[in-house]
């Protein structure tokens, strides 16, 4: 017989659990992607702040894909751990999550980054203060608003900078297709997020000299944003020859590529599965299916 303790404490627990399934991953998305920047970029702010002593191109590339690996053990059995707008919108384009939930999932999303930002830069404070004697700056050698956007290198024009962008995140949304595709290799149950983290490094170390590699509208605008208002100023969108956009344009064009490029190319052309494998597929699809992020 249960005790009055217990029933009280189940009782408590009782009216704090959410009942509504799209409220549940709603907050899934925005705490997830709330891990994602502090901790992804507080990789890049260890390394810029300590001018290199503490970190490196190695560790950003590594610390922003343990990042999103860690968000999405956290995340994603509730939403999927999509935590990227550009992941969301290609799932809802290729019939994976339903159109009505996509506000919710994004709106989530980029208030997670927005108080993720302010979190790291509460965290920050005092080393920003001292580091070019207390201003924010956006370009230069002590500029220290790219901790938490991406700013282009000073040779990237828009053309090149928003192909970067597009292509970047074609093969992001490619390889997660592939990853999630159980007609194909797969990945063991559990471990998809090892291998998200994995590809996120590879597209880094590869295609994050131009500008970053941001792969993600929340992971951009939201930060930037937050600086703007924080003490960098509204230049933040009119720098690299007002680039803001491209990390919000870019990415959303080139997951519907990734997508599509993989559906016709390795997804249309699977054998028809056996009566077995159908019902097993069918079973699967009660489980939280995609993952997903990116930086």
């Amino acid at each position: 017989m249960q005790t009055e303790k217990e029933e009280t404490r189940k009782s408590f627990k009782q009216r704090l659990a959410l009942k509504s399934s799209l409220a549940k991953e709603t907050i899934s998305e925005f705490l997830g992607t709330f891990i994602m920047i502090v901790l992804g970029c507080g990789s890049v702010a260890q390394t810029i702040l300590s001018r290199g002593h503490a970190g490196g191109v190695i560790t950003i590339n590594v610390g922003f894909a343990m990042a999103v690996v860690m968000a999405i053990y956290v995340t994603g059995g509730v939403s999927g751990g999509h935590i990227n707008p550009a992941v969301s919108f290609a799932m809802c384009v290729f019939g994976r999550m339903k159109w009505s939930k996509l506000p919710f999932y994004v709106g989530a999303q980029f208030l997670g980054a927005f108080v993720g930002a302010a979190t790291l830069f509460g965290i920050y404070y005092d080393g920003l203060m001292s580091f070019a004697g207390g201003k924010l700056l956006i370009v230069g050698e002590n500029a220290t608003a790219q901790i938490f956007a991406t700013y282009p290198a000073p040779y990237l024009s828009l053309g090149n900078a928003f192909a970067d962008q597009v292509l970047a995140t074609m093969f992001l949304l490619l390889i997660v297709f592939a990853i999630f595709d159980s007609r194909n290799l797969g990945v063991p149950k559990g471990l998809e997020p090892i291998v998200i983290g994995l590809l996120i490094i590879l597209i880094s170390s590869s295609l994050g000299l131009n500008s970053g590699c941001a792969m993600n509208p929340a992971r951009d605008l939201s930060p930037r944003i937050f600086t703007a208002l924080a003490g960098w100023g509204f230049e933040v969108f009119t720098a690299g020859n007002n680039f803001w956009w491209i990390p919000v344009v870019g990415p959303m064009i080139g997951s519907v590529i990734g997508g599509l490029l993989y559906f016709l190319l390795i997804e249309i052309h699977h054998p028809d599965p056996e009566p077995d494998f159908k019902a097993k597929q069918s079973e699967d699809k009660q489980e939280k299916y995609e993952l997903s992020v990116i930086m």
